[in-house]
């Protein structure tokens, strides 16, 4: 990738010795100048985006008082963005899973050490709900704990054990004070333990952030989180869906940021906010002199 980056960037040093930035206002022409520092993960994302644009445009990577372009741009602040993209996520999941007005009973937060910070920061707001922090090396027997299935279980061995000719369909019962799940989990935790527990409680309303499924390199390994609630625009998960090779859905959403970064400094550098111009990560418009907020729907992972 290095070699490949360094073959680019010499191709628009010749491009650029051409042209000034005043020649490129005057042909009235859609033209974008780019200052800033960034990963040559970032520098690529953004060359191979801008070079299959119609504008004009200029880049320079080395001033070092430009804008950083953070590397993990997940869950950075993006220029022009009132937040990161998970942290938008995390207050849009907060408002309606923690809505006192909507919440009847508990909800119940099972978490992985990754997640450690943000689920200390719900047990300080909503010190009621439950909280299960993941054993990995033993979450089987953990979950059917938490759940209260263990003695519906062992009913069920005993009764089994009485006539072992008897078919008896069972479903085990979980405890009726859980009204809502939230996952905060990471993709390798979450492909074992999200399956485990829908078995038990697929009546149950499930929820997290994207970041669940981040390490996933295909739309149909998202099988394992079908009918969890995920606060991404179906536009967002389509543009996955459409795609049959990937790096990863982390490395999608990435490009996508990047790919918003660029319009909305498009659209400042050339004057363009009277246009109607749709970003990929929000459906909010584009205003001057106004970080643009994320007004995000709530979708369903489904494969219908």
């Amino acid at each position: 990738m290095k070699s490949s980056l360094t073959l680019i960037l010499f191709c628009l040093m010749l491009f650029l010795g051409s042209c000034s930035t005043s020649e490129i206002k005057q042909s009235n022409q859609i033209f974008l100048n780019l200052e800033l520092q960034t990963s040559d993960k970032n520098k690529e994302i953004i060359l191979e985006h801008i070079l299959d644009q119609n504008i004009v445009f200029s880049i320079n990577f080395n001033i070092k008082e430009s804008y950083e372009l953070n590397d993990n741009i997940l869950i950075s602040d993006l220029k022009y963005f009132c937040n990161s993209l998970i942290h938008d996520q995390n207050i849009y999941l907060e408002s309606i899973i923690f809505d006192s007005s909507k919440v009847k009973d508990n909800v119940l937060v099972i978490y992985s050490e990754e997640f450690t910070k943000e689920a200390e920061y719900l047990k300080n707001k909503y010190p009621d709900e439950l909280y299960f922090l993941i054993n990995k090396k033993n979450y089987e027997n953990e979950i059917i704990k938490i759940l209260g299935v263990k003695k519906s279980i062992d009913r069920y061995s005993e009764v089994s054990n009485l006539d072992k000719k008897l078919k008896i369909n069972h479903s085990p019962r979980i405890r009726n004070d859980i009204s809502k799940i939230y996952f905060l989990l990471e993709y390798d935790s979450g492909k074992t333990i999200v399956p485990l527990i829908r078995n038990y409680a697929l009546k149950i309303d499930a929820f997290s952030s994207s970041q669940i499924f981040h390490g996933a390199n295909s739309f149909k390994k998202l099988t394992d989180f079908e009918d969890i609630y995920i606060p991404l625009s179906y536009q967002m998960l389509n543009e996955i869906k459409e795609k049959t090779t990937i790096k990863s859905i982390e490395y999608e959403f990435e490009k996508l940021l990047i790919k918003d970064f660029l319009l909305v400094e498009t659209i400042y550098q050339n004057n363009l906010f009277k246009r109607n111009i749709a970003l990929k990560t929000s459906s909010e418009q584009v205003e001057k002199n106004r970080c643009i907020d994320r007004n995000f729907s709530i979708s369903k992972i489904s494969f219908e």
